[in-house]
C-alpha cells in the first residue's frame, strides 16, 4: 500500500452463482484526489462500490481505509466512517416526502438545504420524492451526501443523467472537495469529462482492473483499448448513415403544443426515416413533450397530428396503437426487473403472440430471439432484467418496441450511464431504423451525440423550439448557445 493511500482495494471478488460480477479488482485511492473508475457496462464498477459502502458483500478480498481493514454493515454505516456514496440510480424512497428521507438518513436540514442552495437549487421539503425530476433528484442525494462531510465522495454515473449545466456544477463540487484535500471516485462514461476532471483513471474489465494511469488530454484511446480489449474497435463514435429530406413525407407534425409551467408553445416536425434531435437544458419541458407524445400526459393546448390526420392521445395506448412508443429515461421503470429477458422482450407482443388467451410459445421465443440476436443483448443472466449491465438493460427496453414494430420512437436520453461501446451499438440501431423508414425522436444530455446519430435538431428553450439546426451546424458550441437563448451559430 503506498504511504499515503486513503483507500486501498485488494483481490475483490464477488459472484452471484455462475455469474461473476468481480473477479480480482485492485484500486487505490490518495488523499486531495479525484479518481476515475472506468469500465464498460458489467465491468463490475457498481458492484466495487455497493461492496466498498457496505450495500453487499465480497467472496474474498479486502479493503482498507487509512491502512485500518474495514468492511461497512450499511451506507449508513459507510458515511458515520467518512465514505459518502451517490449510487447509479436515486437512492430516495419515492413514496415520502424528501423532509422524511432527510430523516432516515440522519442528514441535517439546514446543511442539506444550504448544500443544495449552493446548486442553485431550491426544493419544498415536503414535496414526494416520486414527483421530483430526475436530474433534481440527482442532485439532492449529491447534497445529501455533502452534507455528512465525507473524507470520500463517491459519484458512480451522476452526470449520466444531468444537461450540462448540472454536470458543470457537479465538476465543480469535486473540483472543491479535492482543494479540501478530500478525495472522490468518480464513474463516468463522458471521456471528455475524465480528460479533464480526473487526476489519474483505473479501468476495470470482465471483473478485473487491467491499466491505472495518469489522466490527461489524448487519455480517450487508451482508456478505450483498456475499456474493451480486443473485443471492439471503437475509439470514439461516429455518424452513421444519413437523411435525404428531399420527398420524404411528414409522419408527425407538432403545433403549439403547450402544458405544465415549462412548455408554452413548441411546434416541429418529424419526417418518414428522419432522427430528429432534441437539445434542450434542464427544466424546459423536454421530458414532458415526450410523455405528451407518448400519451402519458396531455397537452393543455396545441395539436399533434399523424400521418397527415389530428390525434388525440388519452392513454399511451392510443399512441402505440399509431406506432408511437416511448423509450423512457429511466429505464427501471419500463422493466419488470424481476422477469426473465424474454418475458421483458415480449411483453408488447401478447396480443400478436396469443390465439384465444394463449401464448404461442414458439412464435414467443422466435421474436425474442431475433430481438436478442439484433441488439447483441448478454443473455448469462437472462432470469432476471435487474442483473443486466445498465447497457443491456437499455438495450431490453428497446428491443421490446423491435419486436412490436413502431413508426415513431421516442427515445429519452437513451445512452445515458452505457459505455462508448454499447453506445455505438445503439447509435447503428437508430440509424437502421431510420433507413427502414422508421422515424426517431431523440432527446440527450451527451450534446454531441446529436451530431453522431441524428439529421436535425430543435433545441428548447423557455418553452419554444429556439432554433432548429442540420446536422452539419449541431456541434456543442452551437446547440449550447441555441440552449442557453443564444441563436446565432458558426
Amino acid at each position: 500500500m503506498a504511504k499515503n493511500s486513503l483507500l486501498e482495494i485488494s483481490s475483490l471478488a464477488k459472484s452471484y452463482g455462475p455469474v461473476v460480477a468481480l473477479k480480482n479488482a485492485n484500486f487505490e485511492v490518495e488523499p486531495g484526489e479525484i479518481h476515475a473508475l472506468l469500465g464498460a457496462n458489467g465491468a463490475g464498477k457498481s458492484t466495487l462500490v455497493k461492496i466498498l459502502t457496505g450495500v453487499i458483500t465480497s467472496n474474498s478480498g479486502s479493503i482498507k481505509l487509512h491502512g485500518k481493514d474495514i468492511k461497512f454493515s450499511s451506507p449508513d454505516d459507510a458515511r458515520k466512517n467518512g465514505v459518502a456514496p451517490v449510487f447509479q440510480d436515486p437512492a430516495l424512497i419515492p413514496d415520502v416526502s424528501i423532509q422524511r428521507n432527510l430523516a432516515l438518513t440522519g442528514t441535517n436540514e439546514k446543511r442539506f438545504i444550504s448544500e443544495l442552495s449552493a446548486m442553485g437549487i431550491k426544493i419544498n421539503l415536503n414535496e414526494i420524492a416520486g414527483n421530483i425530476e430526475l436530474p433534481t433528484l440527482r442532485m439532492i442525494d449529491l447534497a445529501r451526501a455533502l452534507t455528512h462531510d465525507p473524507e470520500l465522495l463517491i459519484l458512480d454515473e451522476i452526470t449520466a443523467a444531468l444537461p450540462v449545466d448540472l454536470a458543470d456544477k457537479v465538476i465543480q463540487i469535486m473540483n472543491a472537495q479535492k482543494q479540501k484535500g478530500k478525495s472522490v471516485i468518480f464513474i463516468s462514461h463522458r471521456l471528455a469529462e475524465i480528460e479533464t476532471i480526473c487526476d489519474r483513471a483505473t479501468v476495470l474489465r470482465d471483473g478485473i482492473d487491467v491499466d491505472t494511469f495518469t489522466a490527461s488530454k489524448g487519455s480517450e484511446e487508451r482508456i478505450v483499448t483498456a475499456m474493451l480489449g480486443d473485443k471492439n474497435n471503437v475509439s470514439g463514435a461516429k455518424k452513421i448513415g444519413g437523411f435525404n429530406s428531399q420527398g420524404a413525407a411528414t409522419l408527425v407534425e407538432v403545433k403549439n403544443i403547450s402544458g405544465g409551467k415549462n412548455l408554452t408553445d413548441v411546434s416541429f416536425e418529424i419526417k418518414k426515416g428522419e432522427v430528429l434531435g432534441v437539445a434542450a437544458l434542464e427544466g424546459q419541458g423536454q421530458d414532458l413533450l415526450f410523455e405528451i407524445l407518448a400519451g402519458e400526459a396531455k397537452p393543455d393546448s396545441g395539436e399533434i397530428i399523424v400521418n397527415g390526420k389530428k390525434v388525440t392521445f388519452n392513454h399511451p395506448s392510443d399512441a402505440i396503437s399509431l406506432g408511437i412508443s416511448l423509450v423512457p429515461g429511466d429505464r427501471k421503470s419500463a422493466l419488470m426487473s424481476q422477469r426473465s429477458i424474454r418475458e421483458n422482450l415480449a411483453l408488447t407482443r401478447f396480443r400478436g403472440l396469443s390465439k384465444w388467451g394463449r401464448i404461442k410459445s414458439k412464435d414467443e421465443e422466435r421474436t425474442v430471439d431475433n430481438a436478442v440476436a439484433a441488439l447483441q443483448i448478454d443473455t448469462r443472466a437472462q432470469s432476471q432484467v435487474k442483473r443486466l449491465s445498465g447497457g443491456n438493460q437499455q438495450k431490453v427496453t428497446i428491443g421490446r418496441w423491435v419486436t412490436t414494430g413502431f413508426e415513431l420512437l421516442l427515445c429519452f436520453d437513451p445512452t445515458r450511464g452505457i459505455d462508448v461501446g454499447t453506445k455505438q451499438q445503439i447509435y447503428e440501431l437508430i440509424r437502421s431504423f431510420a433507413a427502414q423508414g422508421k422515424s426517431v425522436l431523440l432527446f440527450t444530455s451527451e450534446l454531441r451525440e446529436i451530431q453522431m446519430s441524428c439529421d436535425r435538431a430543435i433545441v428548447i428553450y423557455e418553452g419554444k423550439v429556439q432554433t432548429t439546426l442540420p446536422v452539419e451546424k449541431c456541434d456543442e458550441e452551437n446547440l449550447m448557445n441555441a440552449a442557453h437563448g443564444l441563436v446565432g451559430t458558426k
